[in-house]
């Protein structure tokens, strides 16, 4: 069954965090809209070997239009929590308890969301004490599963956060 998965993505993503799920996702047939602050807009990653092209702007689509949702990682993260529109719409997929995958620095949005505390989580070694401080329950593994939640910490850790992400989307 197809699922329609939200990608909250902006300037400095975490190429391979975006590029290698994405690959995985959509060759199991699910379709993944990324959303920025604008339509159209032209979004790069970090190490500029990804460009992506906004699908949709944060203003033109709802939670409930999707399955799950995908954050990947880099400084992408950190730029999005300061946009209360992005914060909100995260924390709805965990108030709704729909899947959420969120790699290396994705957890901030979450953490912004204060959608973690209680929950095992994981991510990149610079955030551990900043998930910690959120009352989350932090594992230094290469992905945590929580109910609805996948964690990875780093790019080494993609297969693992691929494989756990599928199983959520069956």
């Amino acid at each position: 069954m197809s699922k329609k998965i939200a990608v909250v993505l902006t300037d400095m993503f975490e190429d391979v965090e975006y590029t290698k799920p994405q690959e995985v996702f959509e060759k199991e047939g699910h379709e993944l809209i990324v959303i920025e602050k604008e339509k159209g807009k032209m979004i790069t990653g970090k190490n500029e070997e990804a460009s992506v092209t906004a699908d949709a702007g944060i203003e033109d689509v709802k939670p409930d239009e999707f399955d799950a949702l995908f954050i990947p990682g880099g400084f992408s993260p950190d730029q999005l929590r300061a946009d209360d529109r992005f914060v909100t719409f995260a924390k709805s997929f965990m108030d709704a308890d729909k899947p959420v995958f969120a790699i290396c620095h994705g957890p901030q949005l979450l953490l912004t969301a204060k959608a973690i505390e209680g929950r095992n989580i994981t991510g990149y070694k610079s955030i551990m004490v900043d998930l910690e401080y959120a009352k989350a329950k932090v594992h230094d593994k290469e992905v945590v599963v929580c109910h609805n939640l996948v964690t990875s910490r780093n790019p080494d850790d993609i297969p693992a956060f691929n494989k756990e992400a599928l199983k959520q989307l069956a």
